[in-house]
């Protein structure tokens, strides 16, 4: 006859195999889906770099604008935001929007997610945010005055369109 502590012991052994399995097949398949701005990005798709730029760029919608600021969850301007997305994927770009651009290698095609998006929206001003998906991108807006979602397809945004780039 089994003892009560052997007994109790097999339950907790079976138990914790259990878990482990269970851990393991979310370990081999996380989900790669996000949210942000009260909608659903998929990112299966995606290599994990690329993955990692847009969730954390996503991550950051409602960050507050903030000229200069480099500062996640606190305050960002488009370059802040751009940086920290690629930082957190292990990427290291330059601090300023023109840079940035100077820097990246050019893309000839549609933008495809995590890819940067250049704009010029004056004179002598430059902005740029990250492809999530074959049309928006998420930008720190100076007008709106917060991390946000855009269409690239929107007439604003074509007007000031310089093109694309990436790093990845």
């Amino acid at each position: 006859m089994l003892s009560a502590n052997c007994s109790s012991r097999a339950v907790r052994v079976s138990f914790a195999a259990a878990i482990l399995g269970l851990l393991a097949g979310c370990a081999g398949s996380p989900s790669r889906t996000v949210s942000a701005d009260g909608e659903a990005f998929d990112l299966a798709g995606l290599d994990e770099q690329r993955a990692s730029v847009v969730m954390a760029a996503l991550s950051q919608v409602g960050t507050p604008y903030v000229y200069g600021g480099s500062d996640p969850g606190q305050g960002l301007d488009c370059s802040g935001l751009t940086q920290f997305a690629h930082a957190a994927a292990g990427v290291s770009i330059p601090r300023i929007s023109t840079q940035q651009r100077a820097a990246a290698r050019p893309v000839r095609h549609r933008p495809a997610p995590g890819d940067l998006v250049f704009f010029r929206t004056g004179p002598s001003q430059y902005h740029v945010g990250v492809m999530v998906d074959g049309d928006r991108f998420v930008h720190a807006s100076s007008s709106k005055h917060r991390v946000r979602l855009s269409s690239l397809s929107r007439p604003y945004w074509q007007a000031r369109y310089l093109g694309a780039g990436t790093y990845l």
